[in-house]
């Protein structure tokens, strides 16, 4: 059986495990969480490279900032969205606010921007806020 690098959302460690279509139980190796949590994770400058270059699912990155009206609007359709997408997609934020290297770096120019890596590549970048239709056909075309 083929297997799968993930990384977990709760230690930042590399799991490998079986490919399947879907999962009911996947636990860290590690931490001993689950691997299921689908919640964003936060990550900065110091782990931003680990994550991105590790994960072999989709990662979608959303670029924001606390004072941005379209970001906060943003925020929970990200959260729900990621729910669809256990052990398929991992969801990432990046502070662009304490985190303005990162930003500088993938030149963000607005916010939110979404940014969809897939083996470490970037695959594709959208600025603004997206509905959660429109999230979901984002993630679904990275699969």
């Amino acid at each position: 059986m083929s297997k799968i690098n993930i990384v977990c959302p709760h230690c930042l460690k590399i799991n490998a495990i079986p490919f399947k279509d879907s999962y009911s139980k996947a636990n860290c190796g590690a931490c001993k969480k689950s691997l299921l949590d689908t919640s964003p994770i936060e990550v900065d400058e110091s782990n931003f490279d680990h994550v991105i270059v590790n994960s072999e699912i989709p990662v979608i990155v959303d670029f924001w900032a606390p004072w941005c009206g379209p970001c906060k609007m943003f925020a929970p359709i990200f959260s729900e969205v990621s729910k669809k997408y256990p052990l398929k997609a991992l969801f990432v934020k990046v502070n662009t606010e304490s985190h303005q290297n990162l930003a500088g770096r993938f030149n963000i120019k607005s916010i939110p921007t979404l940014i969809v890596y897939k083996n470490g590549i970037e695959k594709k970048r959208v600025s603004g806020a997206l509905d959660p239709l429109r999230l979901s056909n984002l993630v679904n075309e990275s699969l």
